[in-house]
């Protein structure tokens, strides 16, 4: 996938390919879940994140109930080796403080945190309160990811999330900006009305890599081919996806 991104797009293209590789608390404790068998064991980590100039390599936390999570991210980060460049908090308004103090200790890595449909609820669905929420966290985070689909591969809503984007571009113009949601070879049409009006908006894609939607299943790569070689004319404005 990374070859095919140089390739495709244009040579003074910014953009990167994010790597996402899944652990969360129970997995990175050995504790069984449903997710045991498909997410790589944590000792396998390091050997999967390659040195790519085009790649960014993520590693996907996973804690909803956000116990210790200082201690268990610092364990889970040390076990993505020296290729790690970020890392993805796929929790529920975790303890900003637990975040300043792993950012002093890993300044290298950024930070990313996921905003799921228990995270808009939390705010109850408000622009202006969400920004206000972020605001905790203010230098603690360098993108936030706005996604209710929680790894269900749920159409993604873009007349629905254009109001929070808008909300964080014009108040919090330093962070980052991403969404999920259902995205993949088929449905990149559903993005097009983010893209118009956000064109620096990051994009991210999981179950729908999957023939099945399910994300339990492996990745088809042919799926991603399509889908990055979609998304790569989207962001160009060279054309529209139908």
């Amino acid at each position: 996938m990374a070859r095919l991104l140089s390739a495709e797009s244009h040579p003074l293209s910014l953009r990167q390919l994010m790597v996402g590789v899944m652990i969360s608390r129970k997995t990175l404790n050995g504790i069984e879940s449903k997710w045991t068998a498909v997410w790589p064991p944590k000792e396998q980590l390091a050997g999967i994140f390659v040195q790519h100039h085009r790649v960014f390599n993520t590693l996907h936390y996973a804690d909803d109930e956000g116990v210790d999570v200082l201690l268990n991210l610092m364990r889970a980060t040390h076990f993505g080796g020296p290729n790690l460049n970020a890392v993805q908090l796929d929790m529920i308004w975790p303890d900003p403080d637990s975040l300043f103090i792993f950012g002093d200790a890993r300044p290298d890595l950024k930070v990313i945190l996921q905003i799921n449909s228990r995270a808009f609820a939390a705010v109850n669905d408000d622009p202006i309160k969400l920004r206000q929420r972020l605001e905790t966290y203010s230098g603690a985070l360098d993108y936030v990811l706005l996604d209710k689909s929680m790894r269900r591969g749920l159409g993604l809503d873009a007349v629905g999330l254009l109001p929070y984007l808008r909300e964080l571009h014009d108040r919090l113009p330093d962070l980052g900006l991403t969404v999920a949601g259902g995205l993949g070879p088929n449905t990149l049409d559903l993005i097009e009305p983010i893209v118009k009006e956000f064109p620096g908006v990051s994009i991210d894609a999981q179950g729908q890599l999957r023939s099945s939607g399910n994300a339990l299943d492996p990745i088809d790569w042919g799926r991603a081919a399509l889908y990055l070689k979609q998304a790569i004319k989207l962001f160009a404005g060279e054309v529209s996806i139908i």
